[in-house]
């Protein structure tokens, strides 16, 4: 693993751009697999001044996501599909047609699922975003997802739930299943760049450092992958020796 340290969130979400722009210059028609929730909000913020400043163009980039709640619709705005839209797509040129999230509105989820691994074989990822959960979850894998598990429906653990309960009325509004990539879907990625920020995050990273591989800590798995970027700040490593 590359670790990158940095002070704080600000620099934290310019480093992670500086990677994801890397990429765009280095392949024709790079596919970026992104991820939603606060850590990567400072990330597409600063995509989105380097694409009004550079004019940095985004129509030939193909974007798959790593998830969605089961049940919402996809202008509820606490969807991801609105997440993505609101915090990047509407401000890029990206087509429309080449954006990607799992629909989590539809009747057949087992096929969804099916449908979403086939479309991230068919459009290999060049780099993908990840966060890390506090039981260290990534995407929505949860602590014993088997490390062979490709896209998937997920029950969401209470812990997960209340750390999203941020976004939505109240805990009983959060959905309690998603779709996600699985594990091996994530790890077919060809880099991997994970972003820590905060004390929140400070056990889950001092844990993932600790080299202990096992399902009851999905984000161990990532030992395995030959090209991982840890971008992580002071307060996420204040634990990590």
């Amino acid at each position: 693993m590359n670790i990158i340290r940095v002070p704080g969130y600000e620099q934290m979400s310019r480093k992670a751009a500086e990677c994801i722009l890397s990429v765009l210059n280095q392949a024709g028609s790079p596919v970026l697999g992104l991820a939603t929730g606060s850590t990567p909000k400072g990330l597409y913020a600063e995509l989105i001044l380097d694409h009004q400043k550079n004019g940095t163009s985004y129509k030939q980039v193909t974007t798959i996501n790593l998830d969605e709640y089961i049940g919402l619709p996809v202008s509820d705005p606490n969807s991801y599909h609105s997440f993505m839209e609101q915090h990047l797509f509407c401000h890029l040129d990206v087509l429309p047609s080449n954006t990607h999230l799992p629909n989590g509105e539809t009747a057949d989820v087992k096929k969804e699922c099916d449908r979403y691994e086939a479309l991230i074989d068919q459009h290999p990822i060049d780099i993908q975003v990840l966060g890390i959960g506090q039981n260290g979850h990534i995407g929505f894998n949860e602590p014993g997802t088997p490390f062979g598990r490709t896209t998937h429906i997920t029950a969401l653990t209470s812990s997960t739930r209340q750390a999203n309960a941020r976004f939505f009325p109240s805990i009983e509004d959060v959905p309690k299943q998603a779709i996600t990539m699985g594990i091996a879907s994530i790890m077919k990625s060809r880099n991997i760049l994970l972003l820590a920020s905060g004390f929140k995050k400070a056990e889950a990273i001092k844990r993932l450092f600790s080299g202990e591989i096992s399902e009851a800590f999905p984000a161990s798995v990532l030992h395995h992958h030959p090209h991982v970027t840890i971008l992580a700040d002071d307060e996420a490593l204040s634990s990590a020796t």
